[in-house]
């Protein structure tokens, strides 16, 4: 667990002790916001400021007690409008942490007439409160938990998951890793935080955000956000909730929120998000065919993209096999397939990964196997991060429908499905947040479940990429199709997560024209490019890519 710095730590005490109920006061939001610098131990830009904000935990029973949202500022640069929310996804991903990184983008994409505000949610960090949601004491207590298990060394299998070996080897585990989750559940709920769980969720996130928006720019004003990802669920119920407050609204990286809010998401709803993954995938394998061996040390010389990826298929096998001959060996095959999924996200990744992690990750197989599978020099692969909180647990569970009486057997199944039908690169990554759902202990207080074709005040503005491991295109395209006239569909012509894995001037201009004019591209669907200095591998860029890609099943 993080530790508070000292500054706002006599402040947390305070709001901690107001979190039951405290007499007959009923919470309610701040009225305003007391910005300062933020403290030093943050490490955030100093031309950012801070502040928090006090709400109520409960919008319906604001007897409750209060919540407060740890917040952060950059100061418009022109002569200020108002105010851009943003929220940058996960769910968990600290908006704090988050605008220390983008908040030069943001300014750049709204002209600089509005200050750039996000914050971390309740359920997100260690100043807001509740915040992060912790379920062990340490790292070691939840190696300890799930020892032998595949939460920690991921799931095995070959090819899209049809030989029967590795079928029957993860049924198997379905009695266990059910007792663990529904073990996990219990201590959750009777963690410190627990009792908080049912208060922490996007519709309430959403009240939250026009909360902070009457406080900054005023009672019932226009509400302007930008949502990526996750932020996207927030944006969708923001704006269906209160489609009279919808003023300038980005969403990026589009999640369906029909999808998500109507389907059982441990079975079918993650498998949908990895529609476009395996598209990704055959972006990095094929860039780095184009970059060679002196940019891509994945490479051989004279390699097609094709013989890249027998490659890496080799590589697994191997892993797999290790495992399969000895459950202990440090690094398996699904250890390797969930890495491989996060650096998806990312293109301006890949060649750090391709020339860094990946000679290692064939060093430590070849420790296992005793097999001849030698690479260049070796640098030390990234320390392994499983993660102490499970805020984004806390969050998509307690968003989620009801329990439909789903088992880690129906879970298992569902994963061997989309490995068959949908991504067999990455199907079978484990573990992942919906997981945890079917065994998670309570819902949100609220959730919103519909309609999310209201008409709102103004029209939107709705990006996708065309392949993104996450969030696919289709995403992008329904919630347009959902609001018809009221949203704008934009796609960049691009791979990772979101248009701000690789940089679009286009995107850019498209964003700052709505932002400061309130212009919107005409037409079904605008299309953008990746700016053609931008390079995936040395000497490689999105074009390149997209020009020699094979269109192959993986």
């Amino acid at each position: 667990m993080k530790p508070l710095h000292a500054l706002f730590y006599a402040a947390t005490l305070l709001f901690e002790s107001a979190l039951g109920l405290r007499g007959g006061t009923a919470a309610q939001p701040d009225t305003t916001v007391q910005w300062s610098a933020c403290d030093p131990s943050l490490g955030l830009d100093p031309m950012l400021q801070c502040g928090f904000f006090k709400v109520p935990l409960d919008y319906h029973n604001r007897f409750i007690g209060s919540a407060q949202l740890a917040l952060v500022k950059a100061n418009a640069t022109q002569k200020r409008r108002g105010t851009v929310f943003m929220n940058p996804g996960g769910p968990g991903v600290s908006g704090v942490t988050d605008l220390n990184g983008t908040s030069a983008l943001l300014l750049d994409q709204t002209g600089g007439y509005y200050d750039i505000v996000s914050w971390d949610p309740r359920g997100v960090g260690s100043l807001t409160v509740p915040g992060d949601v912790f379920c062990f004491d340490s790292l070691e207590d939840i190696q300890a938990f799930f020892n032998g298990t595949i939460e920690l060394q991921g799931i095995e299998m070959t090819g899209n998951f049809t030989d029967a070996a590795d079928i029957q080897a993860l049924l198997a585990q379905a009695g266990t890793m059910q007792q663990k989750y529904e073990g996990l559940a219990q201590r959750c709920w009777q963690y410190s935080d627990g009792k908080y769980l049912q208060y922490i969720g996007t519709a309430a996130t959403a009240r939250d955000l026009a909360a902070l928006a009457d406080a900054l720019d005023g009672p019932g004003s226009p509400v302007n956000y930008i949502g990526l990802s996750y932020g996207t669920i927030l944006g969708s119920w923001f704006i269906n909730m209160f489609p009279e407050r919808v003023g300038h609204v980005v969403l990026d990286g589009v999640v369906d929120p029909i999808k998500f809010g109507t389907e059982d998401i441990a079975l079918s709803g993650w498998g949908m998000q990895l529609s476009d993954a395996d598209r990704v995938y055959e972006a990095l394998f094929t860039g780095c065919a184009l970059a060679g061996p002196e940019g891509c040390s994945i490479a051989s010389a004279g390699q097609t993209p094709l013989d890249v990826n027998q490659d890496i298929q080799a590589l697994l096998q191997a892993a797999h096999d290790a495992a399969r001959a000895n459950a202990s060996v440090p690094t398996t095959s699904g250890q390797i397939r969930s890495l491989l999924r996060e650096v998806m996200y990312s293109p301006n990744s890949w060649g750090l990964f391709a020339n860094t992690v990946w000679p290692q990750l064939v060093q430590e197989v070849q420790a296992e196997t005793g097999g001849n599978m030698t690479r260049r020099s070796t640098l030390r692969k990234p320390a392994e991060n499983l993660g102490v909180p499970y805020s984004a647990e806390a969050i998509i569970c307690g968003d989620s429908k009801d329990p439909t009486g789903a088992n880690m057997t129906d879970v298992f199944n569902g994963i061997i499905a989309t490995s068959n039908n949908i991504s067999a690169m990455f199907g079978a990554a484990w573990p992942f947040a919906t997981y945890y759902c079917p065994f998670w202990p309570i819902r949100a207080v609220e959730r919103y479940e519909g309609p999310f074709n209201k008409s709102i005040a103004h029209s939107i503005l709705v990006i996708g990429n065309t392949f993104d491991p996450a969030t696919p295109f289709s995403g992008a395209k329904a919630v347009a199709d959902e609001l018809g006239n009221h949203a704008i569909l934009v796609r960049l012509n691009g791979f990772g997560h979101t248009s701000q894995a690789e940089p679009s001037a286009c995107i850019s201009d498209i964003i700052r024209a709505y932002m400061v004019n309130g212009t919107l591209p005409q037409g079904d669907e605008t299309v953008c490019e990746v700016d053609e200095d931008f390079e995936v591998f040395s000497g490689v860029n999105t074009s390149d890519i997209f020009r020699n890609m094979p269109a192959i099943d993986i």
